[in-house]
């Protein structure tokens, strides 16, 4: 049995008979106004945070969610969008397909303005989306590319790009690990699937995304996940997996590399009103700018004493210098 099918057959269980903190941590659950979510939706919340951003969703986007759990976000997205068809769910596991209709049928009782109709639920899974070239302004997954191995990831990354429109966006939320894996781990099927063994360091997160091309990357939120601990997981040391939500952006590749926010920023505290770099920054005196980490290394070249750069806080939430 291959490592995908360990997945598919524990997310099939998952589907049948739901399993409240399964592979994920329980996340305060926002509830917008007028949106009810469904409690048996909250307890197949198979996810480590939230892909849904008020901000990236305004104009009625075109919206893909790939790996359906319960439907919670799928639902979430749909209260920006309201059109047949406007959110495509993208899943391998039929009996998961069947429990989200099921649990659409819920939502539509407990919310007046919820259609089922709104998703469309799709089989197929995210090697092999069944979704059109340049077609999706936002596109989606929860806790799901961690599980891949190397290749399987690059593929699944690539797919999300191919049907992403210019400047769209990839909203990810995913286990990171800045420690080494041991080969135990990393071999262990059931705990790839469960959304541990396969966490990546942020930096090769962030590679693995700007090799297939995304030119923007903004990393908004990293929290504590999970301890695996010695005696409990097959290891000899104590390893703290932490969770980050990250957007990828289909923007174009600049001739210096990507744009790569982790949270940094700058504030000039010169003289002047102003700091110009000349280089299409304009810092304003004493007031933060948000910065890439390409910019805040190029404005520290400069040797200046009246620039302070920040370090990553790893929280970004637009308005940056790109």
């Amino acid at each position: 049995m291959s490592y995908l099918e360990a997945t598919n057959d524990l997310y099939k269980e998952a589907a049948l008979t739901p399993d409240v903190g399964l592979c994920c941590t329980t996340n305060p659950i926002w509830e917008l106004p007028g949106l009810k979510i469904p409690r048996i939706m909250q307890e197949m919340n198979y996810g480590c945070g939230s892909t849904v951003h008020a901000r990236d969703l305004s104009n009625n986007p075109k919206m893909l969610y790939v790996g359906v759990g319960g439907g919670m976000e799928l639902l979430q997205f749909s209260y920006f969008n309201r059109q047949k068809g406007g959110v495509v769910g993208v899943d391998v596991v039929d009996e998961m397909l069947e429990a989200s209709r099921k649990n659409f049928k819920i939502a539509e009782e407990e919310n007046d303005w919820f259609k089922s109709e709104f998703v469309d639920l799709k089989k197929g899974d995210a090697l092999n989306l069944p979704v059109e070239d340049n077609s999706i302004d936002v596109a989606a997954q929860n806790c799901l590319f961690n599980i891949f191995k190397e290749e399987d990831l690059k593929r699944a990354i690539e797919e999300m790009y191919r049907v992403l429109k210019p400047h769209g966006k990839l909203v990810m939320s995913d286990p990171t690990c800045e420690q080494e894996m041991n080969e135990t781990l990393k071999n262990d099927d059931r705990l790839r699937a469960l959304c541990l063994s396969g966490s990546l360091p942020i930096k090769q997160y962030i590679k693995a995304l700007t090799d297939v091309g995304f030119g923007t990357i903004e990393i908004r939120a990293r929290k504590p996940y999970r301890v695996l601990a010695p005696g409990a997981y097959p290891t000899e040391e104590l390893i703290y997996i932490e969770s980050i939500e990250v957007a990828a952006i289909k923007d174009p590749m600049p001739e210096d590399g990507p744009c790569v926010f982790t949270g940094k920023a700058a504030i000039y505290y010169g003289h002047e009103d102003y700091l110009d770099d000349k280089k299409g920054h304009v810092l304003l005196k004493n007031q933060p700018l948000a910065v890439c980490d390409k910019t805040a290394g190029a404005l520290a070249s400069l040797g200046r004493e009246d620039i302070f750069i920040s370090e990553s806080t790893f929280h970004y939430d637009g308005g940056g210098c790109c």
